[in-house]
């Protein structure tokens, strides 16, 4: 969700508590707030939890992580597809590679923590 929207609903909220409830709705209105935040960081900390034991920067396909990415999709949702924290390549903008045993690679780009495009990238064979 947008980090405005979202500000703006909690806002709401605790407005519309305040106005038909009085402080009672207030506090109602921030207990759910605070709910969603906590729900939030959970699943934050359960996608870090099943990264943390696979090596950064591997994934088991990379042609399957390559077809499972969409334009648009952030990197919190991208770290489940490939079960680790990808290897950092650049900074601007945001470039992250997995790759996986048999020298396959993908490299995701990130724009304003979105995912703009990516690349597979096949390693050459000696074949000529």
């Amino acid at each position: 969700m947008n980090q405005k929207l979202g500000l703006a609903l909690a806002l709401a909220a605790l407005l519309a508590g305040g106005v038909f409830f009085g402080w009672q709705g207030v506090i109602f209105a921030l207990t759910g707030v605070v709910f969603w935040l906590l729900m939030q960081f959970s699943r934050l900390m359960r996608v870090m939890r099943m990264a943390k034991d696979a090596p950064i920067g591997h994934v088991d396909s990379a042609v399957m992580l390559n077809a499972k990415l969409k334009v648009g999709m952030r990197l919190l949702e991208v770290l489940p597809l490939a079960r680790s924290l990808g290897r950092k390549t650049a900074s601007e903008p945001e470039t992250f590679v997995w790759t996986d045993p048999g020298e396959v690679s993908v490299e995701v780009v990130l724009e304003q923590g979105r995912v703009t495009h990516w690349t597979l990238q096949r390693p050459e064979t000696g074949q000529d």
